[in-house]
């Protein structure tokens, strides 16, 4: 399953008002380490769909939603619940560390 695209435009519907948890790897086409993580994130979204939004968000492409929270290096992951940030994974990272921090929202 294909992680959703997240970007300026839809980031208040699709992010801040979901019911769901939420998955953001924040990116760009010429980062390494973001392709590094790119797979791990393609299969969160197929393992977790119906009960996490998982998605990239390209900060070249949208730089209004990185600069609001912050984003100096990429790849960036965060994790929000009910609109708000719970979580924070910078760099490229295994696969059981995402789960680390996406398991907790995704319980409660």
């Amino acid at each position: 399953m294909t992680p959703i695209e997240f970007t300026d435009a839809n980031f208040q519907q699709e992010v801040l008002q979901s019911d769901l948890p939420v998955l953001i790897d924040f990116w760009a086409v010429w980062c390494g380490p973001c392709r590094m993580i790119a797979p791990i994130v393609e299969e969160l979204a197929g393992e977790y769909a119906g009960k996490a939004k998982i998605g990239k968000l390209d900060v070249d492409n949208n730089p209004n939603v990185a600069m609001e929270y912050g984003i100096r290096s990429i790849p960036t992951l965060l994790v929000f619940d009910k609109g708000k940030v719970v979580d924070r994974i910078v760099g490229a990272v295994p696969k059981q560390k995402i789960l680390d921090a996406l398991t907790p929202v995704m319980a409660g």
